[in-house]
């Protein structure tokens, strides 16, 4: 799109499905955003014009375990020093209603009419009131892309409580789980920009803090969604 010239000045209408894994992975935005501010008239449409992202916490034992543990013992030999390796990279997957323990936290909302390519780069604090008591081993992200504008309004969703998606989940494994109870509280912040080396990659950051009259953990992971 930015080495090409249209043949009009002008359109009424742009729609793409720019949309990645975790939203932005691939980083396909920065082009819509490049033909809005080129060529889209005053007053026209982008479809979708907004899209959210969102967190909650999930219990997910079984897979964390067979995705970590058997570092420990591979064919007789310790790899226990791959974990943090294999724990760094999200994973892509569907998951199940059953697994999430807490209320979601929307941890981004972009209007397509108005954001800047430099926003795409994010940072937000999110907080999740846990809703029943369970250990809680990782964060599963989805999005909600909204198609306003038309005379009936569409939501396209990847919410694990939809049916599912191509882009499915994004999950982001704990190196340590949580004890989590029911009613308390699952805080900190995530942050979000493309990567230095691969512009299509995600460097993200997250931090957890959770505490209560049995429990208390802060601590800080890096990953790459890649």
């Amino acid at each position: 799109m930015e080495e090409i010239e249209l043949p009009v000045e002008k359109v009424d209408i742009i729609i793409s499905e720019w949309m990645g894994y975790f939203l932005l992975y691939e980083s396909m935005l920065d082009t819509v955003l490049f033909a809005r501010d080129r060529y889209l008239r005053p007053g026209g449409l982008i479809l979708p014009s907004k899209v959210s992202l969102y967190l909650a916490a999930i219990e997910d034992f079984q897979y964390k375990r067979s995705k970590l543990v058997f570092w420990d013992n591979i064919y007789g030999v310790n790899m226990e020093c791959m974990k943090r390796a294999a724990i760094s990279e999200p994973l892509i997957d569907c998951v199940s209603p059953d697994q999430i323990v807490s209320r979601e936290s929307k941890i981004l909302e972009l209007n397509l009419y108005t954001v800047t390519p430099p926003e795409l780069d994010f940072s937000h604090k999110y907080s999740m009131k846990i809703e029943r008591s369970d250990r809680v081993h990782g964060l599963v992200a989805w999005f909600e892309a909204e198609f306003t504008g038309l005379k009936e309004p569409i939501k396209l969703t990847t919410s694990p409580y939809n049916k599912g998606t191509h882009w499915r989940q994004t999950i982001f494994y704990l190196g340590e789980e949580i004890n989590a109870n029911a009613e308390n509280v699952l805080h900190g912040s995530i942050a979000v920009r493309k990567s230095l080396k691969d512009h299509r990659s995600l460097d993200i950051k997250i931090s957890y803090h959770y505490s209560d009259h049995e429990f208390a953990t802060d601590f800080v992971q890096q990953y790459k969604l890649q």
